[in-house]
Parts: structure tokens; sequence; C-alpha cells
């Protein structure tokens, strides 16, 4: 699931509201369900094999309930952005999908104006959605709340932790971060990994985009891109299924970015130690793009630390890396120790009339059954915590696989990357002024965030109620 959502790459294509010229590739009849199909359809981004692939997925759901046909619908797109578009294009062509998979980056354009609200639903079957809740850390379904409501029930999420190859450590004469470890001491490691490295080794790769690019580092800052409000509402969801949660205490209706935060001075300190870290030798300039070309590179031994979640346990086993080559750690501290994290769920279509039918899949999907079938491997990270364990990291590693549920369970300001309904637009002018920032002469930070913060006005004000 999230191997698409946060290995794809993220941030080819932005809005017209910032000058960017956006061609979309056009729906192929393949794309689109048939008008007079009586199945209940359920759109993920992804290949025919993707689709494939959830086959037990189908199996076990038709299992418990043979009254509902359904049928997967994998959506072709390069990004997360033209999955949206495509499933836009459907609805305004009145052959939409009774279900769509949508991550972080979708989640509130699609609360705003295409998904139907889970709140009665999650009411009706309490009973049943205690279990759920009881096994999920607040922050994450807190992470699909819009303006009071809920309208995802996340199956995976990814936490930007810090990976790191274990022979490039070791070479440097360094043993693993501790815990609380700080940016000083992670310029003191990439120094070492730099000095024992020898020619074409990076310390650290990064990549421009919103997931694991200038986000975390922002946020260990104490800051952000955007500025962020709590909106009203959600208490029927925390006094009831998290009453005894001391995680869920200060939770009301979600987050909301609603302006642009680029000249906060604590942004720029942020941008200006990230110029110097570039300056010297010890970051890569951000590569535009996903993370995929990493896996290849760092198995290679060439890159000694990289933001990355749990999806990448599997792509470096897959990579010929066993389970002691590499290892995870939890991102260095600044100001605070605040990670990110992106997740992703199932979202209703407000159009959809089996929304009955669409609610039975969802409460499937995020039962222990559903998750087990939805993720069998460690390509990514189940949301319920009892998933999160030894056997699952038995053959793939890392050592420190606990670093990632305990992501949220030790910071509880551990939130989701910022992205409002103008997501395209807003991830378009952040990736489009990164690279002129942290490669800018000295002096020249500053006019590059000026460029930003002008960027993500015209962003916020993108109507996303046109497609």
């Amino acid at each position: 699931m999230v191997d698409i959502s946060r290995r794809v790459t993220l941030g080819a294509a932005g809005l017209g509201a910032l000058g960017v010229g956006a061609s979309w590739p056009r729906l192929t009849g393949a794309d689109i369900p048939g008008r007079h199909d009586d199945a209940l359809t359920v759109a993920i981004l992804g290949t025919a094999q993707d689709a494939e692939a959830r086959a037990g997925l189908l199996d076990a759901f038709r299992a418990q309930h043979p009254d509902i046909p359904v049928r997967l619908l994998a959506v072709q797109g390069q990004d997360w952005t033209q999955f949206f578009t495509k499933i836009l294009t459907m609805v305004a062509a009145g052959t939409p999908p009774d279900v769509c998979l949508v991550a972080t980056e979708g989640a509130q354009l699609f609360a705003e104006r295409l998904a139907a609200p889970l709140d009665d639903y999650v009411r009706r079957d309490a009973a049943e959605m205690q279990d759920y809740f009881s096994d999920v850390h607040p922050a994450l379904v807190d992470a699909f709340m819009y303006r009071g409501s809920l309208f995802q029930l996340p199956i995976d999420f990814n936490a930007a932790n810090m990976y790191y190859n274990s022979a490039a450590l070791e070479r440097a004469g360094l043993q693993r971060p501790a815990d609380d470890w700080s940016t000083d001491d992670f310029l003191v490691v990439a120094r070492e990994m730099r000095r024992a490295g020898g020619p074409g080794f990076r310390p650290f790769f990064w990549t421009n985009r919103l997931w694991g690019g200038v986000v975390p580092w922002l946020y260990v800052n104490g800051t952000s891109f955007l500025s962020e409000e709590k909106a009203t509402g959600g208490r029927w969801l925390w006094d009831s299924f998290y009453a005894d949660d001391p995680a869920a205490a200060g939770r009301d209706g979600g987050t909301l970015w609603l302006r642009p935060n680029a000249l906060d001075p604590a942004v720029e300190e942020t941008f200006e130690w990230l110029r110097e870290l570039t300056a010297e030798g010890l970051g890569s300039s951000p590569a535009a793009g996903g993370g995929n070309e990493l896996v290849a590179r760092f198995a290679e031994g060439v890159i000694g630390m990289t933001p990355a979640g749990g999806f990448w346990a599997q792509g470096l086993s897959e990579g010929g890396m066993g389970p002691d080559d590499f290892d995870v750690s939890f991102f260095p501290r600044g100001r605070t120790q605040r990670h990110q994290f992106g997740s992703a769920g199932y979202a209703i279509l407000e159009t959809s009339q089996r929304k009955d039918e669409a609610w039975e899949w969802v409460k499937f999907c995020t039962s222990v059954e559903g998750m087990k079938l939805s993720i069998p491997t460690p390509n990514t990270t189940p949301v319920r915590r009892s998933l999160v364990n030894d056997a699952f990291y038995a053959s793939t590693g890392p050592r420190h696989w606990s670093v990632f549920y305990d992501t949220l369970d030790r910071f509880s300001d551990t939130a989701p990357i910022p992205a409002p309904p103008q997501q395209a637009a807003v991830e378009t002018a952040l990736i489009k002024n990164v690279l002129g920032a942290v490669t800018a002469p000295p002096g020249g930070v500053r006019p590059a965030l000026e460029l930003l913060q002008r960027d993500l006005t015209l962003a916020l004000r993108t109507d996303t109620t046109r497609s």
C-alpha cells in the first residue's frame, strides 16, 4: 500500500495557480468502470499486477460477504496527484468508483470534495470498531479527521526515520546513534562517515518531495512551511474510543493548514542549516522524485544515511541486504524530536450508491485478518500495533524495527505531513523552491524563501471545488 504511496515520485506535477503547466494522462477505457457494473468498485493506485496481488484479500472478503460483489480497479499514475486527477475525471464523467485507497497527500482533498464521512458508521458499529481503535495509535486516526469528522480509517503508515548503512557506520568507528541523538550528533556521524567512506561516498542522501524531504528537518526545528491550526469538533470519537488513552489528550477535529509559514525565522534557520550541510558535501542536493533508485545505491554502500520508513525493510531485503547490513534510528533531535509520517486508508465516495457495502469493505480491510492479507511483508508499516512485531521483520530486519511504532509512542507531537486540500499546488510550490534555497550562495536562503512564501500563498488560493 504505502509501498506505492511513499515510493512513487511525489512531485512532478502542479496546478495552474502557480503558472506551472500540467499535462495529465488521458483516461483509457480500462481506467473507467462500466456504467452498468453492479459490483462494489474499489480503486487503488497501481497496475493490474497490484490488483492481482490483492486476490487473497478479495477472496477472504467474498467468503465473509458472499452477497457483496466487489472488483478492484487499478488506476495507473506516476504519483498520487495523477491518481486523484483521474478519480476527479471519473466523478465528472458519472463513472466514479465506490471506494478509493487514499494517502495522506489527498486525505483533505477527498474529505472536502469527494468522500463521505464515516461518523455514523463508526458510531453504529462501535462495539466492533473498539477493537480497531484500541490497536491503533490516535495520531494515525487524527490524520484523517477533517473539521470534526472522520473520513478514513488508516491501514498503514510510514514515519520518516533515519536509515543507516551498518558497514558505513562501523567503517567510521561509530556505534548506533542514541535514541535522543541531536542534529549536532548527526553532523559528527556524517563527517566521520565521509572521512572513512572514500571517493563517491555520500554520507546523507535525501529527496525533494513532501514526504521525507525538508519537512522532517523543519519539524525537529519546531516549525513547518505551513501554519497549523486545530479544527473544532471530534469529541464524539476521542471521548468514546480513546477515553483512557493519554496520547489522545488535546485532539479535536483535525489539523488545518490555512496559511504559508515560509518566512518564519525557524524555517530560514532550517534551510540555512541544510544549505551548509550541502555546501560541506555531507548531504546531496535534494533529488527530485521518490526513493526507488536509492535502494540499489544504499545496498551498494555508497550512501550512509537517508530518511525512510518501514516500507524500506522489504525493499532493502529485495535489494540484497541482510538484516545486519542496515538499521534504523529515530530522526535526530533539534529543538524538538517531532517526526512526520504519511498514512493511507480507504475513503467511501459521496457519490456511491453502495455506501453500506463499502463500509463492510472498509471494516474488513482494517480487521486483523484483512490487514494481514493486505500487508503480508514489511513493505509498509501496519497501523495495528499488534501486527508490528519481531515475526514480521524476522527475515528482513532491521534489528531495531521497534523504532517504527515507537516513533508514535515516544514523541507525542509526531504528526502527518502538511497536506491541505490544495496539496498538489502546495507540493509543487515547495519542490520548486527547495533546491534553490539549499544550493544558494551564502545569504541566498531568504530570497528563495520569499519566493516560496509567494508561491504557497497562490497555492492555498487554489479552488479545490474545480477539477
